[in-house]
């Protein structure tokens, strides 16, 4: 039997780690993720224990179910990368929001169950209008886009900017983010209902990758000045030859599985850079840059300048579904999953 949540009342004094809870765990990368009931963790010295109510699926989510994810961790564990929810207790001797807080945390692992165990240096102060949903949805989604146009790529307002795989989680952020900045935006997506999304974004420019040669159309628009790739394969390529001379080409991700070999050649006649981005470093080696990054991004939807698009909804027995969905790209927006 689950013991039911008290969402914030519990002491740091109280026997938590005798409590059970709900988890999607992996136990061997040869089987399906797991609905198990494990002991609900204990915070030590500096931790805090969270009450979760929403988990934000990525693609390294699936990555991480056969581990090949580059920081996929040992053994077993629980999935899910980012979430949002409730202080519940503080380690002994820890400064850290209060209990009852609203917070939300990039933890790399442990999302996908109905408590978790995080540094309380880590955790993020939510807005009240903040719903738990679009919180646990936005830290990745928002914080890769925000740093790789603005930080990386240093993209520019009247630049032409196009962004591969639009309709995605990261790609939709993208696309809001690169209009914000004042650049004239390129969607590329499969479909016309992923594309009017892109659309409501802020895209100028739609493309249907389903059809049509990529290139060319990229072309007929005049070239592009930065490409944002979460895709890879074919595309990174139509992309390379339509980027003007001194374009920017950020690396994002591969969601085809089809990892793009860079001819140097082409780099090199044109004066491109190619620019490699992985949000999830930025906590090992520069957790200020990051965090400064989400404080804008959390002034800019309290602003209402940006807007949150949570495609699909799953409770977290039907995590395995909502993993399916994920891996389909069915989804415009974030896919969450909710553990109440």
């Amino acid at each position: 039997m689950v013991v039911p949540k008290s969402r914030g009342y519990l002491a740091p004094s109280l026997m938590i780690g005798e409590q059970s809870m709900r988890a999607i765990r992996i136990t061997d990368f040869n089987t399906p993720p797991e609905l198990l009931e494990i002991d609900q963790p204990t915070p030590k010295a500096g931790e805090a224990l969270v009450s979760i109510v929403a988990c934000g699926l990525n693609f390294a989510d699936l990555l991480m179910c056969n581990g090949t994810y580059q920081d996929t961790p040992s053994l077993p564990f629980t999935l899910g990368m980012e979430i949002a929810g409730v202080v519940e207790a503080l380690g002994p001797d820890t400064d850290g929001p209060a209990i009852g807080t609203r917070v939300a945390v990039f933890a790399g692992q442990g999302g996908m169950a109905e408590y978790g165990v995080f540094r309380a240096s880590e955790l993020i102060t939510l807005p009240d209008a903040m719903p738990f949903e679009e919180a646990a949805g936005f830290m990745i989604a928002y914080g890769t886009s925000h740093l790789a146009l603005t930080r990386r790529a240093k993209l520019r307002a009247g630049e032409r900017l196009v962004v591969l795989g639009a309709a995605g989680g990261v790609g939709l952020t993208a696309v809001e983010i690169g209009a914000g900045l004042g650049a004239e935006v390129i969607a590329v997506a499969r479909g016309e209902e992923k594309l009017k999304a892109a659309q409501a974004a802020g895209a100028t420019h739609l493309i249907n990758s389903e059809g049509g040669d990529l290139r060319a159309a990229l072309k007929a628009l005049g070239g592009v000045d930065v490409v944002y790739d979460a895709v890879g394969g074919a595309h990174f390529m139509d992309a390379l030859r339509a980027t003007r001379p001194e374009g920017r080409i950020l690396t994002i991700g591969f969601a085809s599985g089809d990892i793009p070999q860079i001819p140097a050649n082409h780099i090199l006649v044109k004066n491109i850079d190619v620019i490699g981005f992985y949000w999830g470093g930025y906590p090992k080696f520069a957790p200020e840059v990051l965090h400064a990054s989400l404080s804008d991004l959390m002034e800019m939807y309290v602003q209402g300048d940006i807007h949150p698009h949570i495609g699909a909804r799953f409770p977290l027995e039907e995590a395995q579904d909502a993993l399916d969905f994920l891996r389909a790209r069915k989804s415009t927006g974030k896919v969450v999953v909710s553990t109440s």
